[in-house]
């Protein structure tokens, strides 16, 4: 298990095929103002890239965008409605289509309210992963071995995260709403962008 780190693009030809997972950082929550630093990316095969664009960065990325915009390539994400809006918003590209971890988690563990990647990953697969990094500054100039291992993190385990909800997705018959959610995510990020994140268009007032 390694973690790749790149400046400004994803080298070619290094994820296999199948679905990517895809995180992003940024150096904030609010998409047009809080610049995209980085791009972690994963095939699931046991390697990690992370993608790290600076202050002035015109986000080409020729190798990286192919692999968004791939129709063939499922993208794994935990709450996908950033991560989609940020890439939209910054890199020109609606990734579809898509998955979302924390929703699939929303759907099924109706028992609990904690649907966060550390807790998601701690009861699924019995492993521990820090979020001491979540909170820092993703636009410095270096990023400590810390903050690399924690953005690597974000990606690693969705593969094997995805295997063991959709057992569950399957088991109490909420595949099919799962998906029809994981088909409206990039329209609902869509919806962000264009001025309605906090708005609930389905509601009667």
């Amino acid at each position: 298990m390694t973690v790749y780190f790149h400046e400004e693009d994803l080298p070619a030809d290094v994820l296999a095929p199948g679905a990517v997972a895809i995180d992003t950082e940024t150096m904030g929550l609010i998409t047009p103002r809080d610049r995209l630093c980085l791009v972690q990316i994963s095939d699931g095969q046991g390697d990690e890239h992370l993608v790290r664009f600076g202050p002035q960065s015109d986000y080409a990325a020729p190798h990286l965008r192919a692999v968004l915009a791939d129709p063939s390539r499922l993208k794994l994400y935990h709450f996908g409605r950033f991560d989609i809006a940020a890439l939209k918003h910054y890199m020109g590209v609606l990734t579809e289509p898509v998955y979302c971890t924390k929703i699939a988690s929303r759907l099924i563990r109706t028992y609990t309210d904690r649907h966060g990647l550390k807790e998601l990953v701690k009861e699924i697969l019995q492993t521990d992963i820090s979020k001491q990094q979540q909170s820092s500054d993703w636009g410095g100039a270096e990023l400590s071995e810390a903050q690399r291992e924690y953005a690597a993190s974000d990606v690693r385990y969705l593969h094997r995260l995805k295997a063991e909800l959709d057992v569950r997705l399957a088991r109490e018959g909420r595949a099919e709403i799962a998906q029809a959610c994981f088909d409206f995510l990039p329209h609902r990020a869509l919806l962000d962008l264009q001025g309605w994140p906090e708005v609930d268009i389905f509601a009667h007032a």
